[in-house]
C-alpha cells in the first residue's frame, strides 16, 4: 500500500532522493571516507544557516537535545535565563533549564501571541547587573503556528545595551522560513534533521557562534555527550568522540544540496506560498488560524482553531483512521481547541491541496458547519495565481 504524504509539523515527508542518500552500507567514521560525507554536510548547514562566523555541531539526537546542548554548554547551575512561555515548546524549553537547575525569568504571554519583544527590553533594561545569562526565544512555535520576530529580540537586547546569550529555537523553521544566524546576532541556533531538511529524526543541528564558544570557558554546567568540546576536538581530526549516524548525515549533505540547488529563496517562497493557500482555505471555512494577527503566521504549521462545541482532536483523529492521512493534534493549552496543518518540507501545491481536501471531509463527518470543496477552491485560487491574489489582497 502507497504512503499518503503527511501534514503534520514534523516529522515531515522524506523525498526519495533523500531516503536514498541515508541508505549506505557501514563506513569506518575514522576514516577519511567519513569526512567526504561530514565536511558537504557542515559546508551545507552554514549555507542554510546565513552564516560565516558560526561552527556546526552535529550530534546524534534530536532537537531537545539541541536545547539542552546550547544550556549545558555555555551556562552554569544557579544562572539567570530570560525566556517567554506562549506555546508548548517555549514552555517545555523552560522546564528544561529548571530541571537544569537555572533561575528562568519567565515572561508569561497568550497562546497564540509570538515572543513579547517589549517586555524582553524592559526586563534586560532592568537587569542593570546583568543576571539574565541568556534569552530564549522559540522562533517558531508549533504548537500555535506562531513565528516570533528574533530580529526584534536582538534588537531589543542591544537597546538595552545587554550583554545576554540569544538561543533560538528554530527547530521548525530553520530550512524552511527565513533565518538569518549573523544579521539577527543569534547565539546558539537549534533545529533538527526532520523538520526543514527532510530527514528522518536523529540530528540535532546546532550553530554556535564564536561567543557562545568563549563562555564554554566559564560554564560549569554538567556535559558529557553533549559536550561541544569534545566534539570539536574530534571534528578537528575529521571524526567524532563516539559512533555518529553515517546514514543521516549523508542525508543531510544530500538535503542541504536539494534545498541550495532549488535556491533557499525559493525554498523559503515556496513554504510561504503553500502556507497561505492553507490560510486561504481555513478562512473560506469561515474558521480562523490560531496565531493572533497576520504578522504573526507561521509558513511551516497552521493551528486551525475549530468552533465552540467541536473537538479539534476529533478532526485529526478521524483523519488517520477513516483516510490514512495524518494531522496535527492541539497540545497543552490549545488541547482540542484546535488541530494543525503541517506545511513544510517536501511539500507541493498539489501535494497541500490534498491534505486540505480530507482535512474537510473530517470536519464534514463530523458535523462541522463548513462546505465541502470551499477551503480546496479558495487555496487553488491562490494557487492558480499567488501573486494576482496577493495583489487582490493589498487593494
Amino acid at each position: 500500500m502507497s504512503q499518503n504524504p503527511v501534514f503534520i509539523p514534523g516529522p515531515t515527508n522524506i523525498p526519495d532522493r533523500i531516503r536514498k542518500a541515508c541508505d549506505i552500507a557501514t563506513i569506518d567514521h575514522r576514516s577519511p571516507r567519513f569526512a567526504r560525507i561530514f565536511d558537504p554536510a557542515i559546508a551545507g548547514v552554514k549555507q542554510i544557516l546565513r552564516t560565516d562566523a558560526a561552527e556546526i555541531i552535529l550530534f546524534p539526537a534530536t532537537g531537545t537535545a539541541g536545547w539542552e546542548a546550547a544550556i549545558q554548554n555555555t551556562l552554569s547551575p544557579g544562572d539567570t535565563v530570560l525566556a517567554a512561555r506562549h506555546g508548548m515548546f517555549s514552555h517545555r524549553w523552560i522546564d528544561l533549564c529548571q530541571r537544569h537547575g537555572l533561575n528562568v525569568q519567565i515572561i508569561e504571554a497568550p497562546w497564540g501571541e509570538g515572543a513579547p519583544v517589549a517586555a524582553f527590553e524592559a526586563a534586560l533594561a532592568d537587569d542593570k547587573a546583568e543576571r539574565i545569562k541568556a534569552v530564549l526565544v522559540t522562533h517558531n512555535e508549533t504548537a500555535t503556528g506562531v513565528k516570533s520576530d528574533v530580529a526584534g529580540v536582538r534588537r531589543a537586547m542591544d537597546r538595552a545595551q545587554h550583554g545576554a546569550l540569544l538561543l533560538v529555537d528554530g527547530v521548525s523553521s530553520i530550512g524552511s522560513m527565513e533565518f538569518r544566524m549573523d544579521e539577527w546576532g543569534v547565539d546558539i541556533a537549534v533545529t533538527g534533521s526532520q523538520k526543514g531538511f527532510m530527514l528522518p529524526p536523529g540530528l540535532a543541528i546546532l550553530g554556535v557562534s564564536p561567543k557562545a564558544l568563549k563562555t564554554m570557558e566559564t560554564a560549569q554546567m554538567p556535559r558529557t555527550f553533549l559536550d561541544f568540546t569534545d566534539m570539536r576536538e574530534s571534528y578537528a581530526k575529521g571524526g567524532y568522540p563516539y559512533t555518529p549516524a553515517v546514514g543521516l548525515i549523508n542525508g543531510l549533505a544530500e538535503a542541504c544540496e536539494m534545498i541550495l540547488d532549488e535556491g533557499l529563496e525559493n525554498v523559503i517562497a515556496r513554504h510561504h506560498r503553500i502556507a497561505e493557500g492553507v490560510r486561504r482555505a481555513v478562512f473560506a471555512w469561515g474558521l480562523a488560524p490560531c496565531a493572533a494577527r497576520p504578522e504573526l503566521y507561521s509558513d511551516t504549521v497552521t493551528a486551525v482553531v475549530v468552533p465552540e462545541g467541536f473537538d479539534g482532536t476529533k478532526v485529526a483523529t478521524l483523519a488517520a483512521e477513516k483516510y490514512d492521512v495524518a494531522l496535527g493534534v492541539g497540545l497543552g493549552e490549545v488541547a482540542g481547541r484546535v488541530f494543525r496543518i503541517g506545511h513544510l518540507g517536501s511539500l507541493t501545491d498539489v501535494m497541500m491541496l490534498s491534505g486540505l481536501a480530507t482535512a474537510e471531509m473530517a470536519m464534514v463527518d463530523l458535523g462541522f458547519p463548513i462546505t465541502l470543496g470551499s477551503g480546496v477552491a479558495a487555496a487553488q485560487d491562490y494557487y492558480r495565481n499567488p501573486m494576482e491574489a496577493a495583489k487582490i489582497a493589498a487593494e
